[in-house]
C-alpha cells in the first residue's frame, strides 16, 4: 500500500491511501499529530510513503522517534523523469510537476519548507502560491504520483527505472538518517591535530603560526620580495621574475618546477587548504555534541553521485580521520568497494574476459600480464578507456585493451560516439545524461575549416564524447552504490540502539555499530554488495568485492 503525506503548519498533516500502480485514492484524512499517525501505520503493515520531498517531512519524523522503511520522493523521481525526457530538472518539485500537468507556469522559485516553532516542517509557511491549503497540496501529490507511475511504466526498461526511483528515494531516507545520527567526531582530537600542524588557534583574520612561518620562508626564497602565497597572480609573477614560467600554481604544476620556493609553497597550500576547509571554524559550525552531521544532496551530481550543502563530507582529509572515533562499546564498520568502476564496465559490457579478471581480487594486477607484467600500465589503459585519455602511452595501451577486451572497449567507445553525435546516454538503471547545450550544437553544426587551424568544433565534439564515455560507467557505478545503500539500510536493525549507517562517500560506507552486534556485519555488507550487483546488472559473472574493517578509529581502516 502507498500513503500520500502532506505536513501542515504545526504538528498535524494529511494522509490518503493510494494504489501502488495506478490512479485513485482513498479518503483524505487529517491528523493532529502526523508523526504519531505515521508511526501507527508503519507498525501496521507494508507501507510506502509518498511525499513531496523527504527533506521536508522525514527529519521531523526522526526527531519524533519515527523511522520509516520505504518512501517515494516525488521531487527526486521527478528529477529523474525530467532528465530522461530531455528537460531541465531545476523545477523537479511537486509544484513544478503539478504546474506542468495543468499546463500552467510553475512559480519562478519554490521556497524551501519552513520549520515552525514546534519543530514541524511545513509546506505552508509562507503559503505556497500553488497550494493555498494542505488539501490542495494532497490533491496535487496524489495526481503527480499517479502520473509518475505512468511515466515510469512507459520507460524502455520499466523495471530498471522503477528500481532507480525506489533506490533514489531510499537514498534520501538514508541521507536524512545519517544527518540525524551523525558521524562520531572527537572535537578534542580534531583541535589537537590542527594545533600540531598549524600551531595554536590564531586571532580571526591572522594566519596560524605555521602558515605565517611558511609565508616568511617563501618570501626569503624569492630573495626577500613581498609575495602573498595566497595570490596565484603574485606567485606566477615572482616565479617568472626568477626565470620559471608556469601556466598556473596548481600543485601538480608546481611539482615540476625547479625553484627553492616550490617545496615551501606545496606545504603552504596543503596546510592552508586544511585550515580553510576543515579548520577551527569548520569544527565549530559542523560538529555538535560529538557528531558531524553532513547535509547530503542525493543525486546532486548529474551522474547520480551525491553532493553536500557545505561541510565537505565527501572530502574529509585523511589526517582528520583520527578524529572519527566510535563511542565506548561501539565500533566503526568501514566498507570500501574495490576498483568499482572497472568492474561496473565489465558488467555493463558483458565482457567475460574482463569479468574473469575482475573476479581475482586486484583487477589491475590480474590484467598486468597483458601489459608486460606492468600493473601501472594496466591501470592506465583501463582508466584511459573509461575517461577518454589518449596522450602519452595511453593510445598504445588502449590498442592492447581493445584486443584483449573488445566488448568493454566497444561499450565505452559507442557511448563516446553517441555523445559526439549529440545524443544522450543512460546508466544501467536509466539515469540520463544532460543533452548538449544550444551553444554546443551551434559550434559543432559545421566542421572546422582545416585551413584556419581552429579546431574548436572538434574539441567540443571530443569533450562531449569523453563526458558520455565516462557517464555510462560512473552513473552505473552510482546506481550500484545507491542500491547498496538501500539494501544495507534495509538489513540494519531498527532503533537508536542498533547499527546505524552514518557516512557515505561514492563507494565507501561507515556503519556505527554496538560491539555485540558487530559479528557478522562484515558478512552482511559483502552479501549486500553482491545483491546490489545482481539487482542492477542482472545475472553477471562480475564480483563486487568490498574491503571491510572493524575499527575503533576511522584512520585505522584498511
Amino acid at each position: 500500500m502507498r500513503v500520500a503525506v502532506v505536513a501542515e503548519q504545526g504538528e498535524g498533516g494529511w494522509l490518503a491511501e493510494m494504489p501502488a500502480n495506478g490512479p485513485g485514492h482513498g479518503v483524505f484524512v487529517r491528523c493532529d499529530d502526523l508523526a504519531e499517525a505515521v508511526a501507527e501505520r508503519e507498525r501496521s503493515g507494508d507501507i510506502r510513503w509518498v511525499w513531496p520531498d523527504t527533506r521536508e517531512v522525514y527529519p521531523c519524523l526522526l526527531r519524533a522517534g519515527v523511522r520509516v522503511a520505504r518512501c517515494h520522493d516525488v521531487a527526486l523521481v521527478e528529477g529523474l523523469l525530467l532528465s530522461r525526457e530531455g528537460r531541465g530538472s531545476d523545477l523537479a518539485s511537486l509544484a513544478g510537476a503539478w504546474a506542468r500537468m495543468r499546463g500552467t507556469a510553475a512559480p519562478p522559485a519554490v521556497a524551501a519548507a519552513a520549520v515552525t516553532a514546534t519543530g514541524q516542517q511545513s509546506l505552508f509557511d509562507p503559503p505556497d502560491p500553488l497550494f493555498p491549503d494542505p488539501r490542495a497540496a494532497l490533491t496535487a501529490l496524489v495526481s503527480v504520483h499517479a502520473d509518475q507511475v505512468r511515466r515510469i511504466a512507459a520507460d524502455e526498461h520499466p523495471q530498471r527505472f522503477g528500481l532507480l526511483a525506489a533506490a533514489e528515494s531510499a537514498g534520501a531516507l538514508a541521507a536524512a538518517e545519517m544527518a540525524f545520527h551523525g558521524l562520531p567526531w572527537r572535537e578534542d582530537i580534531h583541535d589537537a591535530i590542527l594545533t600540531g600542524l598549524l600551531g595554536p588557534r590564531p586571532v580571526p583574520g591572522l594566519r596560524p603560526a605555521r602558515l605565517a612561518a611558511l609565508a616568511e620562508a617563501i618570501r626569503e626564497a624569492f630573495g626577500g620580495r613581498a609575495v602573498n602565497p595566497d595570490s596565484p597572480a603574485q606567485l606566477l609573477r615572482a616565479l617568472a621574475a626568477d626565470g620559471v614560467r608556469l601556466p598556473s600554481t596548481r600543485s601538480h604544476v608546481l611539482r615540476g618546477a625547479d625553484h627553492p620556493a616550490v617545496p615551501l609553497l606545496l606545504d603552504y597550500k596543503e596546510l592552508a587548504r586544511l585550515h580553510a576547509a576543515h579548520g577551527w571554524s569548520w569544527l565549530e559550525e559542523w560538529v555538535t555534541a560529538g557528531r558531524f552531521r553532513p547535509e547530503y544532496v542525493v543525486g546532486g551530481v548529474v551522474s547520480g553521485r551525491w553532493a553536500t550543502h557545505g561541510g565537505g563530507a565527501l572530502q574529509i582529509p585523511r589526517v582528520l580521520r583520527r578524529a572519527v572515533v566510535a563511542d565506548p562499546g561501539w565500533v566503526l564498520v568501514v566498507a570500501d568497494a574495490a576498483q568499482l568502476e572497472p568492474r561496473v564496465l565489465a558488467a555493463l559490457a558483458g565482457d567475460r574476459a574482463l569479468a574473469a579478471a575482475a573476479g581475482t581480487g586486484d583487477l589491475y594486477e590480474s590484467l598486468a600480464s597483458a601489459f608486460g607484467g606492468d600493473r601501472a600500465k594496466a591501470k592506465l589503459a583501463l582508466l584511459s578507456a573509461m575517461y577518454g585519455g589518449a596522450g602519452g602511452d595511453a593510445g598504445q595501451l588502449l590498442a592492447v585493451l581493445r584486443r584483449r577486451f573488445p566488448l568493454a572497449a566497444g561499450y565505452v567507445e559507442a557511448a563516446a560516439r553517441a555523445g559526439e553525435e549529440g545524443r544522450v546516454v543512460r546508466s544501467r538503471l536509466g539515469r540520463t545524461c544532460p543533452p548538449p547545450s544550444q551553444a554546443w550544437r551551434g559550434i559543432t553544426a559545421q566542421a572546422d575549416d582545416p585551413e584556419s587551424g581552429d579546431d574548436r568544433a572538434g574539441r567540443w565534439l571530443r569533450a562531449r564524447g569523453r563526458f558520455t564515455r565516462n557517464f555510462v560507467v560512473q552513473a552505473s557505478a552510482a546506481d550500484w552504490a545507491l542500491v547498496l545503500i538501500a539494501e544495507l539500510r534495509r538489513r540494519l536493525a531498527d532503533g537508536e540502539h542498533g547499527p546505524q549507517l552514518v557516512f557515505f562517500q561514492h563507494d565507501e560506507v561507515i556503519v556505527h555499530c554496538p560491539l555485540e552486534a558487530a559479528d557478522g556485519l562484515a558478512q552482511v555488507v559483502a552479501e549486500v554488495a553482491q545483491e546490489a550487483g545482481r539487482l542492477v546488472f542482472g545475472p553477471t559473472a562480475v564480483r563486487f568485492p568490498v574491503t571491510t574493517s572493524l575499527v575503533a578509529c576511522y584512520a585505522d581502516a584498511a
